[in-house]
């Protein structure tokens, strides 16, 4: 599954990634950053994602964009064992892309155009 970031260059894109525990035993998974620009991704909440039996939760991601070429990760779910009950370990592909440039000032200058 690949998740898509895409605002101006120094925004921060937020992105929600919802799990689902078909199970009757609590899941906990710990969720984990990886590649090449992971610096620029962040988890706010923290790392660590319980999810109660037959219910569903929603972890955010976030991206800040610090340049213009697109932003590659990975984020990594590894289930921890609780009571002898371990979930699947899940992969989601993080990329970003920058549309648009806002600009951080507007400068005017007057100056002679042409001189004798």
């Amino acid at each position: 599954n690949t998740i898509e970031f895409t605002g101006s260059l120094h925004a921060t894109v937020v992105k929600q990634v919802r799990l689902k525990n078909p199970s009757v035993k609590t899941l906990v998974y710990n969720a984990t950053l990886v590649g090449r620009d992971a610096g620029d991704f962040s988890l706010p909440k923290g790392n660590t994602v319980t999810i109660a039996p037959k219910r569903q939760t929603s972890i955010n991601v976030e991206f800040t964009s610090r340049f213009l070429h697109p932003a590659e990760a990975v984020l990594l779910l590894i289930s921890k064992n609780v009571g002898g009950i371990g979930g699947a370990t899940l992969t989601f592909s993080l990329k970003s892309e920058v549309k648009h440039l806002e600009p951080a000032d507007i400068l005017k200058c007057k100056s002679p155009c042409y001189e004798l």
